[in-house]
């Protein structure tokens, strides 16, 4: 049995004796889900994982994206843990070593968007004793209630259209040292449509489903109302109130909720000075589903 500690911020809880690289009963991890859902951002410290089990652990949660890159050359998906490291081995980064371009949602560029990120802290920064590199939330259920109630109403049936290569432009912009997107890369991920605001499977409340990163179209508004629209939200899901950081520290597995976050990594290291952290992007195949959801209702209830 495990002890959730929650922050006291807005966001973030410490989950104490869990060993993830161990399999999870099904109630344990319908009390897991359960934590994610009311606190958007799991922290598990001293976890010791090698792939293999980080990638089991995440596929509990659901299917795991690969690369569009690979998925390119190869032209099937592989599940894979990704890499972010501005490591070099032989003059080239062993993963992205870019962080800090700009609050966005991982996946929410997917027809099937993206459920949570599991990230296992390996190397991290330092300078002067203090850890550096954080990674920066916003809580979207707390966004999304403290919009003005005539908008609410106003854009219920709302749909934004989230650009793949939107984001990856604007990190090269940025001087994010990357190629630009192929076509091939660009037919795999193509301009995808969801809701504006969404009923979040874990909680059953209502989420604000944008982010400046891929949001690039209110559909229902004309141009000029719709970049206005966005900018203003932009601005208030980005609110301090809505916000906390999770500072990081070496064997730390860190799981959060893309549906009820947006987030950031704190790009305040140099090159320098090493980070590797190790990242499975899980996609929402799972969590709609009533089957993968009875446990949760279950376990909520007997709370």
């Amino acid at each position: 049995m495990f002890a959730v500690h929650p922050t006291g911020a807005i966001l973030g809880a410490t989950i104490e004796g869990l060993d993830a690289s161990r399999p999870l009963p099904e109630g344990d991890f319908a009390r897991l889900l359960v934590a994610l859902g009311r606190h958007g951002v799991l922290r598990l410290p001293a976890q010791t994982l090698d792939d293999a089990s980080l990638r089991a652990f995440s596929e509990r949660f659901g299917a795991i994206q690969g690369s569009v890159a690979k998925e390119a050359e190869t032209g099937h998906a592989v599940a894979e843990v990704g890499v972010l490291s501005n490591i070099q081995e032989n003059g080239r980064y062993i993963g992205f070593p870019d962080a800090g371009q700009d609050w966005h949602t991982d996946m929410s560029y997917r027809d099937v968007m993206g459920f949570v990120n599991v990230l296992y802290g390996v190397t991290i920064p330092r300078r002067d004793g203090r850890a550096l590199g954080g990674t920066e939330f916003a809580n979207m259920h707390a966004a999304y209630e403290a919009l003005p109630a005539a908008m609410r109403a106003r854009l219920a049936k709302a749909t934004v259209t989230h650009d793949f290569n939107q984001y990856w432009e604007n990190a090269r912009r940025h001087g994010a040292d990357r190629p630009p997107l192929t076509d091939a890369q660009r037919r795999l991920r193509p301009p995808v449509v969801h809701p504006l605001f969404m009923t979040h499977p874990l909680t059953g409340r209502r989420v604000l489903y944008c982010n400046p990163g891929y949001a690039a179209r209110i559909n229902e508004l004309p141009e000029d109302e719709s970049a206005e629209t966005l900018a203003f939200l932009f601005t208030h899901q980005t609110r301090p109130e809505f916000r906390w950081t999770h500072h990081w520290t070496e064997g730390d597995l860190l799981v959060w909720d893309h549906l009820g976050t947006i987030h950031r990594a704190i790009g305040d290291y140099r090159r320098d000075e090493p980070r590797l952290i190790r990242r499975c992007q899980v996609m929402a195949t799972q969590v709609f589903s009533p089957d993968f959801l009875a446990p949760v209702h279950a376990a909520q209830a007997a709370m």
